[in-house]
């Protein structure tokens, strides 16, 4: 018995991997988040949906288990990589000891697709974070937040804010702003890959006062980050060489 687990990157079959899209092919019974599933629609269609909303990661992934069992074969989905924020994990959790095999397929994160849309930011090492706070504590964001400026990091912001957690960015870059510049090129991108994107180009002084979303990812540069012709840069120094 097996069940996959998808990364279906920012969503739309043209920014799948083709063994994603080969892994959904064979599949008759499709869980994810609503939103997900609808950017696959094509690609699943005929297919038995088990739809859930956020917070009801464990139900969907418990469904599908149970399906997998009765010998259908199963996908599980995630937008981005399905090891990144994504399912992966709790499926593997769930499964252990069921006789039920995963398979992580990966997706591109949204920390490589919006940076590809930018430019070129995450040249260098580079840490990702998520100020959501639902399954993180604060104090632990906090921590992260502070240990990627004292190493120079890039830093790739995930879940910067929500209607419940509003002032989550504006906190997060005042943390930053203990140690780093506020000239730092950052740039945020929103729908990366899907209908209406746009990205935009500010500071770290700037960033705490602009509009973001759960559909947006920022992007904090290092000391070395710059702009070339609109395009955020981080060299790594090949010309140096």
């Amino acid at each position: 018995m097996k069940i996959y687990c998808i990364g279906i990157g920012p969503g739309g079959e043209e920014q799948m991997t083709l063994r994603a899209v080969r892994a959904l092919e064979a599949c008759d019974c499709v869980a994810g988040y609503g939103l997900y599933l609808d950017l696959i629609d094509s690609l699943i269609e005929g297919k038995e949906r088990i739809q859930t909303g956020m917070t009801r990661e464990v139900d969907r992934c418990a469904a599908a288990l149970e399906r997998a069992k009765q010998g259908r074969t199963v996908a599980v989905v995630s937008s981005g990589d399905a090891g990144v924020y994504g399912m992966a994990g709790l499926l593997i959790e769930l499964a252990a000891g069921t006789g039920v095999e995963v398979e992580v397929i990966p997706g591109i994160t949204a920390a490589c697709s919006g940076g590809a849309v930018l430019g070129s930011p995450l040249t260098c090492d580079f840490a990702c974070i998520s100020l959501s706070d639902l399954l993180t504590p604060w104090d632990k964001i906090e921590q992260r937040l502070r240990g990627a400026a004292a190493g120079d990091f890039c830093i790739a912001l995930y879940n910067p804010s929500s209607r419940r957690r509003a002032d989550h960015l504006a906190r997060a870059c005042d943390i930053l702003l203990e140690s780093v510049p506020p000239e730092t090129v950052c740039g945020t991108v929103r729908s990366i890959g899907r209908e209406g994107e746009h990205f935009s180009l500010t500071t770290l002084g700037a960033l705490r006062d602009t509009p973001v979303d759960m559909l947006t990812t920022v992007f904090i540069g290092n000391s070395r980050t710059v702009v070339i012709d609109g395009r955020m840069v981080t060299p790594r120094g090949y010309r140096g060489v």
